[in-house]
């Protein structure tokens, strides 16, 4: 195959070593030492599409979404295929960060999706009915796996309440990796990715409350997050729906249970008297009354919400220590 007349050829010796010790580099965080040898590497050979699909990765994990596309538009120029290269997705990722939504969805297009409005639309792609996945909050820190809905290839709105340690909010949008890490089963037999986010995409003005729930049944604590629903809000049981999991176990096909049941979950690592189903369980009794909760709604609704719920049910239900947490 030529390229411009030019005749394609293996990479040389030089290019792999410059390219090997790059993402080696990667691997321990020296993105500026790596973006040399890459560069060198490009300089080296122009030709390959992989020279600048390097490149680009390198700055997608830079956040250097302005240098990312640039790259990814040269590697895509190079390509021998026509669709499903990866280099297209991360073009993709790159346009989504600038809301350069003309070669956004050029990109998808390109790796095989199908766009609705055509490549001729202005807007953001919408209406891909990409349905649900999760997405690991904060992937390089105290991790968190939460549920969203995917709004296009790259970008998830969280439809969970993360942990306050997440620094992330109900109804954020976050910018999203292109390869899973991890599945999620339901008992359905249905499986769901396990995205890495990249970065805040758009923020929440939703806070984060945390309270200490008295709910009698599980029907009194299911009432609750019905109520925020209807508000347009949200409210979940963090006392159920939390799993402490370690980084194989967060990374692998795990069920999405939650631990409710007569089995317990031997890849659930709480401890008594933490968040977590293991943490709130006591012996022959499966329901605790007291929860900790998570509820997102504006400070002008939160208490009315919690009072509205007491309201319905005094006997069986009760609410205290109610604290915005982020």
């Amino acid at each position: 195959m030529r390229i411009f007349g030019k005749g394609r050829h293996r990479p040389s010796a030089s290019w792999r070593q410059a390219t090997d010790r790059a993402f080696t580099l990667i691997g321990d965080g020296r993105y500026e030492d790596a973006g040399a040898l890459l560069t060198r590497a490009a300089d080296l050979e122009p030709w390959l599409s992989e020279s600048w699909f390097n490149l680009a990765l390198l700055h997608k994990f830079r956040h250097d979404w302005e240098q990312a596309r640039a790259a990814g538009l040269r590697a895509v120029a190079l390509l021998e295929r026509e669709s499903g290269a990866p280099d297209w997705w991360n073009v993709g990722i790159a346009a989504t960060a600038l809301q350069d939504w003309p070669l956004a969805r050029r990109s998808w297009q390109a790796y095989g999706l199908k766009v609705p409005g055509g490549a001729a639309a202005a807007g953001e792609p919408v209406g891909m009915e990409l349905g649900s996945a999760a997405v690991r909050l904060s992937p390089e820190g105290e991790a968190e796996v939460v549920w969203g809905r995917r709004l296009d290839p790259a970008r998830i709105e969280v439809l969970s309440i993360p942990l306050p340690s997440s620094g992330r909010r109900w109804g954020e949008v976050v910018l999203h990796d292109g390869v899973p890490h991890g599945e999620r089963t339901t008992a359905a037999g249905h499986s769901f990715p396990v995205f890495d986010e990249i970065e805040l995409w758009a923020p929440s003005p939703v806070p984060t409350w945390v309270v200490l729930l008295e709910a009698a049944t599980e029907a009194d604590r299911d009432a609750l997050e019905q109520l925020a629903a209807d508000a347009g809000f949200a409210a979940e049981d963090w006392s159920s729906s939390v799993r402490l999991l370690c980084r194989t176990c967060s990374e692998s096909r795990m069920p999405s249970d939650e631990g409710d049941g007569e089995h317990l979950d031997p890849h659930d690592h709480s401890e008594p008297g933490h968040p977590g189903p293991l943490g709130h369980r006591t012996d022959g009794q499966l329901w605790v009354p007291e929860r900790e909760c998570g509820v997102a709604a504006p400070a002008s609704l939160v208490r009315g919400l919690l009072d509205g719920w007491v309201a319905d049910s005094p006997d069986s239900r009760d609410w205290r220590d109610l604290e915005e947490v982020c």
